[in-house]
């Protein structure tokens, strides 16, 4: 699987600096609200030392690291949902995310003024909250129009009637679908339906250089509660220094990073983030000809994590020859690995941990 991100916003917070930043499309960005109504798509390699490790080791022919998916939709304001500004229609192009990724802009810029005239991360999130709550809204009012419109109700749309109203007074009362108690059952009716606000939720605050020096900017305290209260992970990039590190050469990159006191990029904290809210994790596969990275979900299976590779190898499972990444980089090489004894055979009921390198068995 490949995660899978949109990011949201309202209009000039560095939403698009932010997407070059983790996709190097080198989409243009600009200071004003133009109208734009495309969506710019683009795809990050999640960095990963245990892939460099073993790629060194290997030498493999090619080398493929995880990867996140971001789409970046044009700039929401105020009463889009109205039809202000260039409107909602395109958060269709998002609908189908894994995660919702809101950068909240932070930066102080008077070249730049903010869409609102000040600066008010938690106001910012509340009107994009609002914004996603409203086009959920709109959805449910047509089909429950729809069913309703029919001339008789037919048996099976009345579990459906009766969760899209249950939704509907949630939303009226400003409670997201992801933050109410739903079974198992009504989950299942909702699925295709892809609300917004059912999907899980990270912030992004860009900041000035300044402020990333000082972990400090206006309204973060405010932010910070509201996040916690709600259970959403909050990480801090300086968009524009981080764009300016990332065009550099290798050498001057981490002696500037090291400046700016990041341990890690942009890309490195947004995917652990995401990784760790969304509870994914990576395997290996490695060998002359490739080494690669699987995502897959914490509590995976080997049979169905070897049904990521190929069907084939799900259907036809046998085993799965497992060690783990830790053993084989103490050890430098398989053989120490297999005369210590760490080389193990699983069934297909073995749970996947982060860090297996794994070679399936299968025969179809």
């Amino acid at each position: 699987m490949s995660l899978n991100c949109g990011l949201i916003g309202l209009p000039m917070v560095g939403k698009t600096t932010i997407f070059n930043l983790l996709t190097g499309a080198g989409v243009e960005t600009s200071n004003f609200l133009t109208g734009k109504t495309e969506t710019n798509v683009g795809t990050a390699r999640v960095p990963d030392t245990r892939v460099d490790y073993l790629s060194n080791l290997y030498r493999p022919r090619k080398i493929t690291h995880a990867q996140i998916q971001f789409s970046d939709v044009p700039g929401l304001v105020r009463g889009s949902s109205q039809g202000k500004g260039v409107g909602n229609q395109f958060l269709n192009a998002i609908r189908n995310v894994d995660m919702l990724v809101h950068v909240v802009r932070a930066f102080v810029n008077p070249d730049l003024p903010h869409v609102d005239g000040s600066l008010d991360p938690l106001r910012d999130v509340e009107t994009i909250n609002m914004e996603l709550l409203f086009a959920d809204m709109e959805i449910i009012e047509k089909r429950i129009a729809r069913i309703k419109g029919g001339k008789k109700i037919k048996k099976e749309n009345l579990s459906e009637l009766d969760i899209l109203e249950k939704c509907l007074n949630s939303l009226e009362d400003e409670v997201t679908i992801g933050r109410m108690e739903l079974t198992e059952a009504e989950k299942l009716i909702l699925k295709n339906f892809n609300f917004l606000t059912e999907k899980p939720l990270l912030l992004v605050v860009n900041t000035d250089e300044q402020q990333f020096k000082s972990r400090s900017y206006p309204g973060r305290e405010g932010l910070e509660t509201y996040a916690a209260g709600r259970g959403l992970p909050v990480i801090e990039i300086c968009g524009r220094i981080e764009m300016e590190i990332s065009m550099l050469p290798d050498e001057d990159r981490e002696m500037f990073l090291a400046d700016l006191g990041i341990a890690q990029s942009g890309i490195d904290r947004l995917a652990q983030a995401a990784y760790d809210y969304l509870g994914l994790i990576s395997f290996f596969t490695v060998g002359d000809d490739e080494v690669k990275a699987w995502t897959i979900e914490k509590g995976t299976d080997a049979k169905s994590a070897a049904g990521k590779i190929h069907s084939d190898m799900e259907r036809g499972f046998i085993k799965a020859e497992v060690v783990k990444y830790r053993d084989l980089k103490e050890l430098r090489s398989m053989a120490r690995v297999k005369e210590k004894g760490l080389y193990r055979l699983e069934g297909k009921e073995y749970i996947v941990e982060d860090g297996d390198i794994i070679n399936f068995r299968f025969n179809v």
